[in-house]
């Protein structure tokens, strides 16, 4: 909430942004976000995208679960055992989609995706 401000609902703090020439939208549909680097990617799997314009700047806000790999690094395509995605959420408390990805690119190692999320290398 905005000092001063008090007690506003949300709709009355669209108008007073309006007014101060903040606009905000919702990205619909966005269903990966990639971040390179040189030798990195961050990717953030099923996003909540925002973007807020001030001034003719973007500011673009983005919500969801990550996970990090090495550039060019390849992603096993075999299935993954239900049993080692159990085994690895149970382990770090994780959700169901980092579990596989970790999977995946452990080659399929519970024990080395439990220490990939655990030292929050995904």
């Amino acid at each position: 909430m905005m000092p001063g401000m008090g007690k506003m609902n949300p709709r009355q703090m669209k108008q007073a942004m309006r007014k101060m020439g903040i606009r905000t939208d919702e990205v619909a549909d966005v269903e990966e976000v990639i971040i390179r680097t040189s030798d990195r990617e961050i990717v953030i799997e099923s996003p909540q995208v925002s973007i807020m314009e001030v001034q003719g700047q973007k500011t673009f806000q983005i919500m969801g679960e990550s996970y990090e790999r090495s550039r060019g690094e390849s992603v096993s395509e075999e299935p993954v055992d239900e049993d080692d995605i159990e085994l690895v959420m149970s382990q770090t408390g994780c959700a169901r989609d980092v579990a596989i990805k970790a999977l995946k690119n452990s080659g399929g190692q519970p024990a080395e995706a439990i220490i990939s999320i655990m030292s929050g290398g995904l």
